[in-house]
């Protein structure tokens, strides 16, 4: 069924269709993001909270097997340790995270950092003022995160040489397709990644969870047998951003729940999801231009 595109949430309907022109524009300043970006052989730390922690995520996951050089993805509020030559790579859209800001407050002296913004005119801006990635051009209104982080995972593709080249031709066959289920009817779902897309999996779920406050999982796809298939049932979808290997269909199809995979770059997934969160939004009676409880940034740290 087709999305009506109607209702509320018209600010964040708005981004989510802008995503194709978007990636276009990330995709034409590669070169000078490379500049910035790590260069082959470095170590490299990405900090972000939830959803920016998540696109670092994937990216860590397609840097490591690339054999570019040791990556991972950290929540600063759980960071253990940072190594001496580690090159920080900070996320985030307005640019006034405060665990972040603390985070560069703190390692600005000694390491290299560099910073991928939606707003310059920021704490994280001024600190970073001379290694900025500068992503203003997909910066959001709406509180949920649509095109912004999309954008950066984008840009962060196309430093390493992993964005695909009909990555943008997806995203707009995403905007197109119909989606995956009748809003009306499902109760349920789950998103199943394998290594990279284990991000976009967590980023799918809580897009779902702001914008509709719905019952949604996300889980590596090898682990979704180890006990949480459980709660699966003919009210959920199951869906896979990826490859979906018969062993772990079939079984998802025998718990009754729908089984969805498609044929687009994993990360072209997220503007379908996005349309889905909106549409469910809409019938649960939410605005995901402003969800409840939340805001664009989390000023407040322990």
């Amino acid at each position: 069924m087709n999305s009506s595109m109607a209702g509320s949430g018209t600010t964040t309907r708005a981004e989510l269709t802008s995503q194709p022109e978007v990636w276009q524009q990330a995709l034409s300043l590669a070169v000078q993001h490379a500049a910035l970006l790590p260069s082959e052989g470095e170590k490299v730390l990405v900090i972000g909270c939830g959803t920016s922690y998540y696109i670092g995520d994937a990216y860590a996951y397609l840097r490591n097997d690339a054999g570019l050089g040791r990556t991972r993805a950290a929540i600063p509020s759980e960071l253990d340790w940072i190594d001496d030559d580690e090159h920080i790579i900070v996320i985030s859209r307005s640019g006034t995270t405060a665990d972040v800001v603390e985070l560069v407050e703190r390692y600005g002296a000694t390491h290299r950092i560099t910073a991928i913004l939606g707003d310059t005119d920021t704490a994280l801006g001024r600190l970073c003022a001379d290694r900025t990635v500068h992503l203003g051009f997909a910066d959001e209104k709406s509180i949920v995160q649509t095109r912004f982080a999309t954008t950066v995972l984008t840009a962060l593709r196309a430093s390493i040489g992993r964005a695909a080249d009909d990555l943008v031709d997806d995203a707009r066959a995403a905007l197109a397709a119909d989606l995956p289920t009748d809003p009306e009817r499902v109760q349920h779902i789950v998103f199943l990644g394998h290594r990279w897309t284990n991000g976009l999996a967590q980023e799918a779920a809580l897009k779902v969870r702001e914008s509709a406050g719905f019952w949604t999982e996300a889980y590596s796809m090898w682990e979704y047998q180890h006990g949480p298939i459980s709660c699966a049932g003919p009210d959920t979808l199951v869906w896979f951003l990826g490859e979906a290997p018969d062993v772990v269909a079939d079984d998802v199809r025998s718990t009754g729940a729908s089984v969805y995979v498609n044929d687009l770059d994993p990360q072209a997934n997220l503007p379908l999801v996005h349309r889905l969160a909106v549409d469910l939004a809409a019938l649960r009676g939410r605005n995901p231009d402003t969800p409840p409880f939340l805001n664009r940034s989390v000023l407040v740290t322990d």
